[in-house]
């Protein structure tokens, strides 16, 4: 034991000291050979501004927008994605300790947003960072709005920002936005006219907007990243894939059915059958019986488009589309036909917490920035807030998105009285569930039961049937007699 121990601590020989020990490490997906080499041939190391340059967004944003018009899996994708993370929009609930005040501010703020259709384009915001990448909103003023509070919403085409004389020895510059030192945005240009437009007369001409003016909604994928790319970039060859299939199947069934028959010989060659010009079309009339030359016998085609392994492809590809945005096959494809209530939950877990996390960062990136915008103008106007105590910043407040509705729900009702009964949830987090404020549900609940009281009706929980009446009273009289 001794002698094991002092080994340990003996110092190297000279000789050995000056050995150096070069450890290599082999990776397979590292290695280059002669059958990987033209897979990964577009591998680069470019940054992440520099890979998505102008050029680059511009023709992912085409193409996307032309898959999104022809394809109608995309576009129906990329609609059902957008009403299910904004769905009828939000709703604002202030925390604070003075509820009617609460409540008026909630009620001023809905009403605005009704006016200007938030959530309308919240909508289209989500829809154009799923096909184009990225979204743009400017806060202006529309003096045409009937609500006291003149803040709207312009949304712009991130084809219009852009910065057409964009120094490129300016590195604080990316294409369209100007940052500080630290990598806070500046400013946004955004040009006067759509580059599109056919009015458009001065393309180079472009606003300098303010960055405390302007909401950018984009999904950073890299560290650095200053503009996004679409959602569908990753399927967007898979969606060409998907048509071409698809017309090639529909082709081929037609050229099948374009040959009633062929006409064909077991004769060989310069034998006993009569002469027929070869490819020679026939003619054939409805319901007749037609004669065939001598020696000839009449074939029809047997149509094989489609495949058996038709749906079988399309559905492959569909799932590989939906995975690029975390979307269940059966929500990309519109047909549950395949699912049973346990799969269809599990797959809708992972979509549902997509949603949960887009609508957090709507929170932070477009909703509270919009809050901050109202509630600089409302304080100005006399007598449209109320007297809150402390800063109008430090308002606590959250957010109320539409809730997701239950495949079962007589099993989540079931679910719901467990949890409540052995305090493991609240009634605040159930209602939050279902997009709703649980104290307004509760007044509201409370108002309704009184009503129902005061007009001698009864609900429907409170009626029982004579069984059951009997069987309450059966448990009451063998409670009494247990007691001590």
């Amino acid at each position: 034991m001794l002698d094991w121990l002092a080994k340990l601590f003996v110092a190297p020989a000279p000789h050995e000291s000056r050995r150096v020990r070069l450890v290599r490490a082999r990776y397979d997906a590292a290695t280059t050979t002669d059958e990987n080499r033209r897979h990964w041939a577009a591998a680069d190391s470019l940054s992440a501004n520099a890979a998505n340059s102008p050029d680059v967004r511009r023709t992912l944003r085409n193409r996307a927008r032309y898959e999104a018009a022809n394809n109608s899996y995309a576009r129906g994708i990329v609609n059902t994605l957008a009403n299910d993370v904004i769905g009828t929009g939000p709703r604002l609930q202030l925390l604070t300790e003075e509820l009617e005040a609460n409540r008026r501010v909630e009620q001023e703020f809905s009403r605005w947003a009704d006016e200007v259709r938030l959530a309308q384009k919240l909508r289209t915001m989500r829809a154009a960072q799923a096909v184009d990448g990225e979204a743009f909103a400017i806060l202006i003023t529309n003096p045409r709005l009937t609500s006291p509070i003149k803040l709207d919403l312009r949304l712009v085409e991130a084809d219009q920002v852009t910065t057409p004389d964009l120094n490129a020895l300016k590195p604080q510059a990316i294409d369209g936005i100007v940052f500080d030192k630290v990598g806070n945005a500046v400013e946004f240009h955004v040009l006067k006219n759509h580059p599109g437009d056919s009015t458009a007369n001065s393309a180079n001409e472009y606003d300098h907007i303010p960055a405390e003016a302007m909401l950018h909604l984009f999904r950073m994928d890299r560290p650095g990243q200053a503009r996004g790319i679409p959602d569908l970039t990753p399927a967007l060859p898979l969606f060409a894939q998907l048509r071409r299939y698809t017309l090639a199947v529909l082709g081929a069934a037609e050229t099948a059915a374009d040959f009633a028959g062929i006409l064909y010989t077991d004769a060989p060659a310069g034998g006993e059958a009569d002469a027929a010009v070869p490819f020679e079309p026939i003619e054939l009339e409805s319901r007749a019986l037609v004669t065939m030359p001598g020696g000839w016998k009449m074939s029809q085609l047997q149509a094989e488009q489609p495949a058996t392994t038709y749906a079988e492809f399309k559905h492959e590809i569909l799932n590989e589309i939906a995975r690029a945005l975390n979307m269940p096959f059966n929500v990309a494809a519109g047909n549950s036909s395949g699912y049973n209530y346990a799969s269809g939950r599990l797959d809708h877990q992972t979509y549902f917490k997509a949603i949960r996390v887009e609508q957090a960062q709507l929170e932070l990136v477009i909703l509270d920035r919009i809050l901050a915008a109202w509630l600089d103008e409302a304080v100005l106007i006399a007598e449209l807030l109320p007297a809150i105590a402390g800063p109008i910043l430090g308002w606590s407040h959250q957010w109320f998105w539409n809730g997701n509705e239950h495949v079962d729900p007589a099993k989540e009702a079931g679910a719901q009285d467990v949890h409540l009964g052995n305090h493991t949830t609240t009634l605040a987090i159930e209602y939050a569930r279902q997009g709703l404020d649980w104290e307004e549900a509760v007044r509201q609940r409370a108002k309704e039961v009184a009503l129902i009281k005061e007009l001698g009706l009864t609900t429907a929980a409170s009626e029982q049937s004579p069984a059951d009446q009997e069987d309450a009273e059966q448990e009451d009289e063998e409670a009494d007699v247990d007691a001590p």
